[in-house]
């Protein structure tokens, strides 16, 4: 690829009142291809003319927003509905006969690590370390944690800013004191970072990225595996692992569920391959699968077995058992088939796919968005699922010390909670481990509809409604989506944006798309590399579904998404623009040329593909939202965000991407920028950052679609209190 940079240029602007942008002449060359590229000078963040052009924008941008009658009523309704949620825990880890957990107390800015007591009882959580306490401004995050084997310590990434650039502390659980040296660069957005203890809790080892001995382009790649030993200095820390792992290799390290063995699992790159390691008790260390092998999770048992998810000439997944005096994978044995349910593969925003407790697996599985837990003795015989209400997903299944599993729930009209697993006798309650919320959905409801998608793929849809709501094409809807990484879009609470955009009278829809990983590793590839555009042709589908449903019409119809929902974004507003009324895209991804220049945009190469590859790179250039604007199109109305301390996806995309919209509507609709000087790519964003970011989007959208604010209807009538559970029947597979 060559470029050739011409200095002249013009400065254009259709969308009325936005700043002119000077565009230069840059012509690129892939293969026999000239791409032109005239925004190319806003990709330098620290050249003064793109900050101070930068500042004209959001200043642009927070004048149409706050001069809106509607924005601080919204803001002031939905922080007040935040503000009056309960705490809630999650990110649960049992340690004996004890439970440390990540607590939300909003109106805190940040969440906080928790202990929990034996008996559950959330009124005498001890706070361990409370981020709002080291940084009063909220800015400061925990990325993760993870507590020593006997309790005594915790390991502890933070970050600032929601950069996830984080450093590990380690804490004394007894003092609440931080103990030690901060060992730097363990945690960066590329490749994530972890911490697996010894089991006699000396040390730990933990993931390092390169210091100043690399140059600063290879800081971000490269992880590797380091050994930490409590009361050494961090300079003394000793290689273990990862030398010839690749460039944009992802390291995770896991023993909690039994402390004598390390598995270290390691993707290469975002495109769903990875490869696992062992790390024996003696330091030591053993490979046991490799990328081609296809298994795509790993988990070791208390029982001194390795559980292995794989997906070769198996998509949704079958599940192998390994023992670990023999790890070799030629002599793992098939104890769960392949079913119509797809086993979920974990990953950097899933819990273990794959819980062992002394009488049985517990194997989470995924349908199409929804999922449930599956019961099956240890030769893999189904013995059941574990009681969920209709429209649910459980992210964590935690064994107890006396023969029960918590296990959270989370459905699209109530709030996240917790139930209790009896394995002797299949029945569970729910516990005091709940959250409330302020609002509720007594006069809504959940349906699920299929979109036909271009193809003839049948795409799911979630559409969230008031109940007898009366099909006349006149609602407002909001359709939103993802489609990447083999992610699924599962059930969660709506919350006080939803209920707020459902009391006006719109619809919320949830189209689960291909590129997710609702039906398995063949819905991911269906979507993934130069079969992307079925993602776009699926959200396409889903959005005239819902207009010949007569849920509602191209003039009431907005879009949302972000990070690779924000590409979606991007693709559907060039590709459908006639389509929707507005859109709001978050931390997209836009000019699909030069997003792997980024570090983290060459972890992604292997999910999108590269521009060094002919066939890839014509596909990148067909539905580069960026690279496929065209001038005088009547826009959508469109609002960006983005944070400048994203280490996902470089704030230059939504720099490039509105101004090269700006050049081209000529819709009379606006075409704004929203950048956040304290955020990132939204993970480890303070409370009242991510609040204020929900009010810019509502007002944004009732402005465009002319609703109004409705009344705030009465609180609801004080929920149960906590620990008043209900026994939920036992069900069958």
């Amino acid at each position: 690829m060559s470029a050739l940079v011409l200095l002249c240029g013009s400065a254009r602007s259709v969308d009325r009142g936005a700043p002119p942008t000077p565009a230069h002449d840059v012509l690129d060359t892939y293969f026999d291809m000239k791409v032109d590229d005239p925004y190319r000078w806003l990709e330098n963040g620290d050249d003064p003319a793109v900050k101070r052009w930068s500042a004209v924008q959001d200043a642009r941008t927070r004048k149409y927003l706050d001069g809106l009658p509607l924005r601080k009523p919204i803001f002031e309704r939905l922080w007040r509905q935040i503000s009056k949620t309960s705490s809630s825990f999650y990110s649960l880890y049992v340690v004996g006969n004890r439970i440390f957990a990540f607590y939300n107390q909003p109106p805190k800015q940040q969440p906080m690590i928790v202990l929990l007591a034996r008996e559950l009882d959330p009124s005498k959580a001890q706070i361990i370390v409370d981020p709002n306490a080291l940084n009063p401004k909220g800015t400061t995050a925990i990325d993760w944690f993870v507590p020593s084997p006997d309790g005594k310590r915790v390991a502890v990434s933070l970050s600032d800013n929601g950069s996830e650039n984080g450093s590990l502390h380690v804490f004394d659980v007894a003092s609440r004191r931080e103990i030690g040296e901060v060992i730097p660069r363990v945690q960066y957005p590329t490749a994530g970072g972890s911490v697996a203890w010894r089991a006699d809790s000396t040390g730990f080892w933990y993931t390092r990225y390169p210091g100043p001995d690399r140059p600063a382009a290879e800081q971000h790649f490269f992880q590797k595996v380091y050994f930490h030993r409590i009361g050494d200095k961090p300079a003394k820390d000793a290689y273990a692992l990862g030398e010839d792992f690749p460039k944009v290799a992802e390291i995770f390290l896991d023993n909690r569920f039994n402390a004598n063995h390390v598995l270290v699992t390691v993707a290469n790159g975002d495109g769903g391959e990875y490869a696992h390691y062992l790390i024996a008790p003696d330091g030591s260390t053993r490979q046991v699968t490799h990328f081609e092998d296809k298994v795509v999770a790993a988990v070791i048992g208390p029982d001194d077995q390795l559980y292995l998810v794989s997906r070769k000439d198996a998509p949704r997944g079958k599940l192998l058992k390994l023992d670990l005096a023999e790890p070799s994978l030629e002599r793992a044995r098939l104890i769960m088939p392949e079913s119509q349910y797809v086993i979920q593969p974990g990953g950097e925003f899933g819990g273990e796919p794959v819980v062992v407790t002394s009488r049985a697996l517990y194997v989470r599985e995924v349908d199409g968005g929804p999922s449930r837990v599956a019961v099956f003795d240890h030769d893999g015989i189904p013995q059941g699922v574990m009681p969920l209400p209709d429209l649910a997903t459980v992210d964590e299944v935690e064994p107890l010390w006396d023969g029960t599993l918590l296990y959270s729930i989370r459905t699209f009209l109530r709030p996240p909670y917790f139930s209790r697993y009896d394995e002797a006798s299949g029945t569970a309650v729910e516990t005091q481990l709940a959250q409330t919320s302020p609002v509720s959905y007594p006069d809504a409801e959940v349906v699920r509809e299929f979109a036909t998608s271009k193809d003839g793929t049948r795409v799911p849809l979630s559409i969230a409604r008031r109940k007898g709501l009366k099909l006349d094409g006149s609602h407002p809807v909001l359709l939103t989506g993802y489609g990447g990484y083999g992610l699924s879009q599962t059930p969660h609470f709506l919350g006080p944006d939803v209920r707020l955009w459902l009391d006006a009278g719109g619809v919320y829809v949830i189209a689960n798309l291909r590129g997710g990983g609702e039906y398995g590793e063949q819905w991911h590839r269906q979507g993934a590399l130069t079969q992307k555009q079925n993602v776009f042709d699926d959200f396409a589908a889903a959005a005239r579904h819902l207009v010949s449903q007569k849920y509602t019409s191209e003039e009431h119809l907005a879009i949302s998404g972000a990070s690779n929902g924000g590409l979606l974004m991007g693709a559907a507003l060039t590709q459908h623009p006639e389509l929707f009324r507005a859109v709001v895209a978050r931390v997209g991804i836009y000019d699909m040329l030069r997003v792997e220049l980024d570090p983290n945009g060459a972890f992604n190469t292997t999910e999108f593909g590269s521009v060094k590859n002919q066939e890839q790179f014509r596909a990148l250039f067909a539905y580069s939202p960026y690279h496929q604007v065209t001038e005088d199109t009547r826009y959508p109305a469109v609002l960006m965000a983005t944070g400048e301390h994203d280490g996902r996806v470089n704030p230059m995309q939504s720099r490039k991407m509105i101004a090269r919209l700006q050049a081209a509507t000529v819709s009379g609709r606006p075409v704004l920028l929203s950048i956040n000087a304290n955020a990132g790519h939204g993970i480890g964003s303070a409370l009242s950052i991510r609040a204020n970011q929900m009010a810019d989007a509502e007002a944004f959208l009732f402005d465009q679609l002319g609703m109004k604010l409705p009344s705030e209807p009465s609180p609801p009538a004080p929920a149960p209190q906590a620990g008043e559970g209900r026994p939920i029947a036992r069900t069958s597979r």
